[in-house]
């Protein structure tokens, strides 16, 4: 064998290495702030890391049933409830996943046929182009302009055909911050009815928006049959590394899910599940206190932004914040992310990574740079002295 030869398989060569990986080493290397990866910098609450502690000492410790620990399926079915007002079977309807990254992967493995089409919209989570081709669909990209990003009918239109099976739709949305409003909720459900499409609902930002509330589209009674939410406890509690996901849907759905589920994962850790249980049913007093924190971060984060005279898109949901930085005079969100490492020394996240021409001269989000606030007050404040002094 070369030593230039490679084994990966063409599917997934072309992805290359995560956007996260490459920004979070260069972080390391110039001693940045970390405002890139989406990570909160504290840990989650001592109630839910407590439980966690007791279930690995005193049980239960082996394989939990491959839908999930009933202990959790019964939460997240109560909480939806609680949340939205929509009734959850535990036992059809949830399936527990190695984080929202496995719901989306056993989704769309359960479901695409090889050469299915499934709608993105860009920019995205960069899993998603990665697990359509891994499952042998093909992505058609819907791309969301600043700097309201609006999901409109006419664009949706421009990407459907005969092929066309699913279509990704994340709200509140990373990284633009977007929460749908009812004339796209609208403009969506006549869409997927019109040409019978199943939506998979990327909500793991669920519990974090502020002056305008997430609603689910499991809310809509004619996409209640045709749509999987997925979810995780990894945002809304501070414990990304735990990977503790689910999906929510209809049996008819859940079983193609959870054919894919039992061979890429099976089953989850079972005292996780335990502690996820746990944590789903805390009192609504935790969601809004954690909502209220978000909001003094991101506002935080935000003003002192545009105190440095960045272009700020603030953001509806989730706790990433976006900048136009066209101002600046860096030809690309490359060019302006490297200049703030390499000056400044704070990282953050390019747009253009989540478009698929992003890597193309002119490609799609070269203008735009993603911040992250799920950090401490000081964290963020010495990634904003840092950028004064520039």
């Amino acid at each position: 064998m070369s030593a230039d030869q490679t084994f990966t398989t063409s599917r997934l060569l072309r992805f290359g290495t995560s956007i996260f990986t490459e920004v979070s080493a260069a972080a390391a290397k110039y001693g940045a702030v970390n405002l890139g990866q989406g990570f909160p910098d504290f840990d989650g609450p001592d109630f839910v890391t407590t439980a966690a502690a007791n279930a690995v000492k005193d049980g239960p410790n082996q394989y939990a049933p491959m839908g999930g620990h009933p202990l959790l399926t019964k939460a997240i079915a109560h909480r939806f409830q609680s949340d939205h007002a929509v009734e959850i079977d535990p036992e059809h309807e949830v399936t527990i996943t190695a984080g929202c990254t496995e719901a989306i992967a056993s989704s769309i493995q359960g479901i695409i046929e090889h050469g299915d089409e499934v709608i993105i919209l860009e920019p995205w989570y960069d899993s998603y182009p990665a697990a359509i081709e891994m499952a042998g669909g093909v992505c058609r990209y819907l791309t969301l302009t600043a700097p309201d990003f609006r999901l409109k009918g006419d664009d949706l239109e421009a990407c459907v055909s005969d092929r066309t099976r699913m279509i990704i739709i994340n709200s509140p949305h990373n990284p633009t911050g977007r929460i749908l409003d009812d004339q796209e909720r609208e403009a969506l459900k006549k869409f997927v009815l019109k040409h019978d499409l199943i939506i998979f609902s990327d909500e793991v930002y669920e519990h974090l928006y502020f002056e305008k509330p997430h609603r689910s589209l499991l809310c809509e009674p004619e996409l209640r049959e045709r749509t999987i939410v997925g979810s995780s406890i990894g945002k809304t509690f501070s414990l990304t590394g735990w990977k503790i996901g689910w999906t929510i849907a209809s049996p008819q759905l859940t079983q193609a899910i959870r054919a894919a589920h039992q061979f890429l994962t099976f089953s989850i850790a079972t005292p996780l599940q335990v502690a996820a249980a746990e944590a789903l049913n805390a009192p609504d007093e935790y969601f809004t206190t954690l909502r209220a924190e978000y909001l003094e971060k991101r506002n935080l984060l935000c003003d002192g932004l545009e105190d440095v005279g960045l272009d700020v898109i603030r953001p509806q949901g989730t706790y990433f914040a976006l900048v136009d930085h066209t101002s600046t005079g860096h030809g690309s969100d490359r060019a302006f992310c490297n200049h703030l490492l390499e000056k400044a020394g704070v990282a953050a996240i390019p747009v253009s990574a989540f478009h698929h021409d992003g890597h193309k001269k002119g490609g799609g989000g070269q203008n735009l740079t993603r911040f992250a606030f799920c950090k401490t007050h000081e964290v963020l404040e010495e990634a904003l002295s840092r950028l004064r002094r520039l």
